[in-house]
């Protein structure tokens, strides 16, 4: 489980996102498409095409972090 303070901005991703990117792919996604700042301590979920597939990237103090998640059944409920 990940623990986000309070006070933690989380944003998510309207469009899907190529899960083939990473760090580095999944960062410019933030700088670039959602006009933040990947290092500012804010949690940025990604979700995949189908929905069935995530990817939350953040950065904890001293790195980036980058967790995926895959569901064997269903999808995620996105806002449209």
């Amino acid at each position: 489980m990940i623990q986000v303070t309070a006070g933690t901005r989380v944003y998510l991703a309207c469009r899907p996102v190529d899960m083939r990117k990473g760090f580095d792919g999944l960062a410019g996604e933030v700088a670039n498409a959602l006009k933040s700042d990947p290092f500012s301590g804010a949690v940025f979920i990604f979700r995949s095409k189908r929905g069935d597939y995530l990817k939350i990237l953040s950065w904890d103090g001293s790195g980036l972090c980058l967790y995926a998640k895959r569901l064997e059944q269903g999808r995620f409920v996105w806002p449209s």
